[in-house]
């Protein structure tokens, strides 16, 4: 075998900024927690399997930030899944519920079928009772007076106490515990182990780092977001902030308002390279537009209807 056609060899990937996460938790909530388990993978995995992929396709995004920048843009979302995570996290049963929507991980759950639950429930303070959105039939909106809202804490004190006290006199009358957990309310915590491949970990982000998601579901998210992934790959993190988190996608029918009303500036000439000198797509001395800034002026050459 030629030296050229000798296999690359391969290291593990670490990422330091992880290492030191590794078995620290983050609280969420008033007795959730997220904590990093393991990890695969980081930013240059996404690298090296794209480079396999595309083979000479690459070259011309040739520094690493900017490849990663370049899938991201343009949705070639494979090289994202050779990165993997394994999280365990503590939250209640109706925010498991949506989480485990996302059906793309591994997961293994706390089982109380097999152990005694756990006792903790998720507590709302006073302020916290938020009310039914008139317009979004599965979103809140606006909160209860405090009054009223200290009115609901105790009751829901009374309640999880009560379902505790039945729970507990079902198991130490050695009632079956699949059996004795059936009254347990909703926002008794419950544990999983969840490992996800980085593609879908995002795809999860986006959707519950969102400001329509839940309240609940979005402190994981953003705690999982901002002092995990950030950390783990801060490349990706940051092309996803800028085109995915960040970024609005025009619909067909909205870039014909746009052309029809003429919002756009028609006098805006897309060809003169100083509207983007401010975002560093310049090069050759400022007399040409390097891939994204290219990218740019043909979505302006589209809403323009030329």
């Amino acid at each position: 075998m030629s030296e050229k056609e000798m296999p690359e060899y391969v290291t593990r990937v670490s990422v330091p900024e992880m290492d030191e996460l590794l078995d620290k938790t983050f609280p969420v909530l008033d007795n959730g927690f997220v904590r990093v388990v393991d990890y695969m993978g980081g930013d240059s995995s996404i690298v090296q399997a794209a480079r396999v992929s595309y083979g000479t396709g690459t070259k011309i995004v040739n520094e690493d930030r900017g490849l990663i920048r370049y899938l991201m843009r343009h949705r070639h979302t494979t090289p994202f899944e050779m990165a993997e995570i394994k999280l365990h996290v503590r939250t209640p049963m109706d925010n498991w519920r949506q989480w485990i929507r996302h059906r793309t991980a591994n997961v293994n759950e706390y089982s109380t079928r097999y152990s005694i639950a756990i006792e903790d429930k998720q507590k709302t303070a006073p302020e916290e009772w938020r009310m039914q959105s008139e317009n979004n039939k599965q979103g809140s909106e606006g909160f209860f007076p405090l009054e009223q809202g200290r009115y609901f804490s105790e009751r829901e004190t009374e309640l999880h106490n009560i379902a505790q006290e039945v729970y507990n006199e079902r198991i130490e009358a050695g009632m079956a515990r699949e059996q004795a957990r059936k009254d347990l309310p909703l926002s008794t915590y419950t544990e999983a182990y969840w490992k996800i491949d980085l593609h879908n970990l995002l795809h999860f982000l986006s959707l519950r780092m969102d400001s329509h998601a839940q309240f609940e579901i979005r402190q994981y998210a953003t705690i999982i977001g901002e002092e995990i992934v950030s950390k783990w790959v801060p490349y990706v993190w940051e092309a996803f902030n800028d085109y995915v988190l960040n970024a609005v996608t025009l619909t067909g029918p909205e870039i014909e308002i746009l052309r029809e009303n003429q919002i756009l500036n028609p006098n805006f000439d897309p060809e003169n390279l100083e509207h983007y000198r401010g975002q560093g797509w310049l090069i050759n001395k400022g007399t040409e537009l390097r891939g994204e800034g290219k990218e740019f002026q043909d979505k302006l050459r589209k809403l323009r209807g030329k």
